[in-house]
């Protein structure tokens, strides 16, 4: 099942009103320190490409670089850490963000009961953690918020170390624009945003990965 490329991706969640990171995705390195220098420093470089999922894990990312040097130098890293199993790549530069709470939010199709929305803890810990909310496709304004009420880390979502509470409505926006893209993309098969960073209150999509089911719908 083909799964589109990180920029690819962004592109498709972004049309619904998803709070997305402005990004740049280039050939090479000089391109890299020119986009870097564009977006404002620092930024993230990242390897992307359609058999690319699991970047953390792989090394293929590059955190706080913060002058053009770094961000050529990162790019041309990333491109030699490529393998052929990997096929076409490229490489996304974007502003990096800091938060101290991470969430998860995204879709995936259920065999029995069909497109589910889902929010939760996120972040390198979600599987561990497991706190997570999940309705069936489309939702109301109302099940949204109900969703952020159902998780049991109630306490990470208000004020914590002088940063102010999630913003439940922003949250809440997150999950109805994943719900209008599931009605709206009969081929879409799922999508993970992990993480949403938590910066002054406001959730942000780092990083979004979407499948889809080419050429047919669920």
């Amino acid at each position: 099942m083909p799964t589109a490329t990180l920029s690819d991706s962004k592109a498709l969640l972004g049309s619904f009103g998803l709070p997305l990171l402005a990004e740049r995705v280039v050939a090479d390195g000089e391109a890299a320190a020119a986009a870097a220098d564009e977006l404002g420093y620092p930024v993230v470089v990242k390897l992307c490409g359609d058999a690319i999922a699991h970047k953390t894990e792989r090394g293929l990312v590059r955190l706080g670089v913060v002058d053009a040097a770094g961000a050529r130098a990162a790019a041309a890293e990333l491109l030699a850490a490529a393998t052929p199993e990997d096929g076409e790549v490229a490489v996304l530069v974007a502003p990096m963000v800091r938060g101290n709470r991470e969430l998860i939010a995204g879709l995936s199709h259920d065999p029995q009961f069909g497109m589910t929305v889902m929010v939760g803890l996120g972040g390198i810990l979600a599987e561990a953690v497991a706190d997570v909310a999940i309705r069936l496709v489309p939702i109301e304004r109302v099940d949204a918020l109900d969703m952020i009420d159902d998780l049991e880390g109630q306490a990470l979502l208000g004020a914590v170390r002088g940063e102010p509470p999630v913003d439940r409505e922003l949250l809440a926006d997150v999950l109805m624009a994943l719900s209008a893209a599931a009605t709206a993309t009969p081929e879409l098969v799922s999508a993970d945003l992990n993480p949403l960073i938590v910066v002054d209150g406001a959730p942000v999509a780092v990083d979004a990965l979407v499948e889809v089911r080419r050429g047919e719908p669920r």
